[in-house]
């Protein structure tokens, strides 16, 4: 047991080892019990200290350096003019973009808002008309990992789609699945690489989805989006330097957003139809906290709080850190794993763990 867990007992439907020496263990996870009464008691504490109270002047301050850094950009593309430094404003942009994507996911929890209809206009624009990824198709998705995250079946953040997250999931992989699961470990990176296509291309598609609400909304706004996007930097560029400008600022885009995304979940308990887990050690067991201070704060946009985003989904940016020491110690008190390491060692984790799940593959196993 490594200093970062916290132990404790378990559920005897879960066979898999642990991905993360030191982290929750589903052998060691006790069943439902009295899971309800102990978040309902860890909810009045964290109510009690106004953690759940939005805080308006943060996120003012926060979209405003946001949208400055972003229309300041654009300014300083046609500012630099036709030079080969362009490439460092798009890795800089990359970073505005994924802010950009940061501030959606916090509009989209009601972080930021109370009610439902101006928290998704704010996101609309943050996310389709600014970063060019469709709300709506986020929304959908990203509400169903938070009802099951690391599920096996249920989670579609760790759909076997082009990779594995767990040995059962490798052992019945076919087709590219199976052929990048060989060696995902080495291509999860690469991968990256087009993951901000992937969000354009999968934004585009979903708008034919029944479960889209708002679709002519979402396709006029991404269509906006797109046009200016396009036409503001081949206008400020030749042809070639505007070309490897969008390919450097798509490449890094999906590296930094996934430099944000995977340390949540990658590597932790997976989830199986056979366990029995109720909310509170459902969302602790199979998140990990990262440390790191207010730098990892601000370049994951609180996410590495993940425990307590789970947790508590609509409990502002802010207020995550205090809620972390809060529920640390309650979880200590009943006994409940609790993960958090630093962001390196939570990259070699995930590493360590795509390479194990692929196992089943390069040694020939079958379903």
């Amino acid at each position: 047991m490594t200093p970062e867990a916290h132990s404790v007992v378990a559920a005897p439907e879960a066979r898999e080892v642990p991905a993360v020496p030191g982290a929750p263990d589903a052998r060691a996870a006790p069943r439902s019990g009295n899971g309800g009464s102990d978040f309902a008691e860890l909810t009045r504490r964290i109510a009690a200290e106004g953690l759940l109270d939005r805080r308006p002047g943060y996120y003012a301050v926060r979209a405003g350096l946001v949208l400055a850094a972003f229309l300041g950009g654009w300014c300083a593309l046609f500012a630099l003019g036709d030079t080969w430094w362009q490439l460092g404003l798009a890795a800089a942009m990359a970073v505005v973009f994924a802010q950009v994507g940061l501030l959606s996911h916090d509009l989209a929890h009601r972080q930021v808002f109370d009610r439902r209809v101006p928290s998704e206009i704010g996101g609309r624009i943050a996310a389709n008309l600014l970063m060019g990824m469709s709300y709506g198709w986020w929304m959908n998705k990203h509400t169903r990992h938070h009802a099951n995250p690391n599920h096996e079946e249920r989670d579609p953040d760790v759909a076997p789609d082009l990779l594995v997250w767990s040995g059962r999931q490798a052992r019945r992989a076919s087709g590219l699945a199976r052929f990048i699961g060989r060696r995902q470990a080495y291509l999860f990176v690469p991968l990256l690489l087009l993951e901000g296509l992937n969000l354009s291309f999968n934004s585009f598609r979903a708008l034919r989805s029944p479960a889209m609400k708002r679709p002519v909304l979402e396709g006029v706004l991404l269509v906006v989006h797109f046009v200016g996007y396009l036409g503001l930097v081949f206008a400020a560029l030749p042809a070639g330097k505007a070309v490897a400008f969008l390919a450097v600022h798509q490449a890094l885009l999906g590296v930094y957003l996934g430099s944000v995304f995977a340390p949540n979940h990658k590597g932790m308990l997976m989830v199986t139809p056979g366990m029995k887990l109720d909310f509170l050690r459902r969302q602790v067991l199979t998140s990990r906290n990262v440390r790191g201070g207010p730098v990892v704060d601000s370049v994951m946009g609180g996410l590495n709080y993940q425990v307590e985003h789970h947790l508590f989904p609509s409990m502002p940016t802010p207020a995550l850190g205090r809620a972390a020491r809060i529920t640390r110690e309650f979880c200590a008190e009943k006994g409940v794993p609790y993960y958090e390491t630093g962001l390196f060692r939570s990259y070699r984790e995930i590493f360590a763990h795509l390479h194990r799940t692929g196992e089943p593959i390069r040694s020939g196993s079958g379903a």
